[in-house]
């Protein structure tokens, strides 16, 4: 059975201005995602899953999706911060999405094979989807056996400011223990990687380690356990206008619980993405070099 490939594209990019996922990037005006979908083909992937907003379909539909047609079979599903579980009614007030596990909860009525979680504004790289579609191609005897690719943070900085990345920690057969997000890691003067923690110690990052920037493998039953998690989260923070259920809080829970383990894989990929306006002419560069180099054809679709 081929995984499944589920992007999550619900999210306009605040920092950036406008929809960054309809942004064209590439030498003939390609997305981020399509050089993700291209990869993700490549690596043995056999259905693509869009969850986006209602208020973009006709855009989503017109731009983005009739170009995969004949290539890969897609379907899409809609995330509103009004679909909750029987029995919760939304906020008045609340403006804010629900966050990523909540997106991901939006494909358990399509998706019945095992799939990898990917945003739809981050440029992952080909060895990335290889290792995570042969990781979730294999035969699995029990629940909550899942995955994540661990890329090497050095592989994932920008030059034009801080970012925020879920630093890794892992147990000694290859286990993810914990992720705990630093919201701002830099280069310093000396082009160390530094964030600075909690009792405001500036801390340095080995290159080598391991960052969460979100590429997950699970397997449908992930959809039962996000759900109940899920309840748990509304019961508590309904009412906290900016809380979000993102996929490392469940993730956490089910390790502690120990009703999951996640095998973290490395990769040698090079992540990319805007985060600031600034990073756009970078990343038209680089794509225009892979293409230059022969790792992608002249047309991806």
């Amino acid at each position: 059975m081929k995984p499944t490939l589920f992007v999550l594209a619900a999210g306009m990019g605040s920092r950036y201005g406008g929809l960054k996922q309809l942004d064209g990037l590439g030498p003939n005006g390609e997305t981020i995602m399509d050089y993700s979908i291209y990869d993700a083909i490549k690596a043995g992937f056999g259905k693509v899953v869009f969850v986006i907003r209602k208020d973009f379909e006709q855009d989503f539909r017109e731009k983005i999706l009739s170009k995969y047609e004949g290539h890969i079979p897609v379907e899409v599903v809609f995330q509103s911060i009004d679909n909750l579980p029987e029995g919760y009614t939304c906020p008045a007030d609340r403006s804010k999405p629900w966050g990523t596990n909540h997106a991901v909860l939006m494909g358990k009525d399509v998706i019945k094979e095992p799939f990898a979680v990917i945003n739809a504004d981050d440029f992952y790289g080909r060895n990335a989807f290889e290792v995570i579609a042969k990781e979730l191609s294999r035969e699995r005897d029990r629940k909550g056996d899942y995955c994540m690719v661990g890329f090497r943070v050095g592989n994932t900085m920008t030059e034009n400011g801080s970012v925020a990345r879920g630093v890794c920690s892992t147990s000694e057969d290859g286990l993810l223990t914990g992720v705990v997000e630093r919201t701002a890691i830099s280069y310093d003067p000396e082009h160390r990687i530094v964030f600075t923690d909690e009792n405001g110690q500036v801390q340095t990052l080995a290159p080598e380690t391991p960052v969460s920037m979100n590429l997950w493998g699970f397997t449908p039953d992930y959809f039962d356990y996000s759900e109940r998690e899920f309840k748990k989260f509304l019961d508590k923070d309904i009412n906290t206008p900016k809380s979000e259920f993102f996929i490392p809080l469940c993730i956490d829970t089910l390790i502690h619980n120990g009703e999951a383990t996640v095998k973290v894989l490395d990769t040698d990929s090079k992540w990319f993405g805007v985060t600031y306006a600034a990073d756009r002419p970078g990343v038209v560069e680089k794509f225009a070099q892979l293409h230059t180099d022969g790792t992608y054809p002249e047309r991806l679709f």
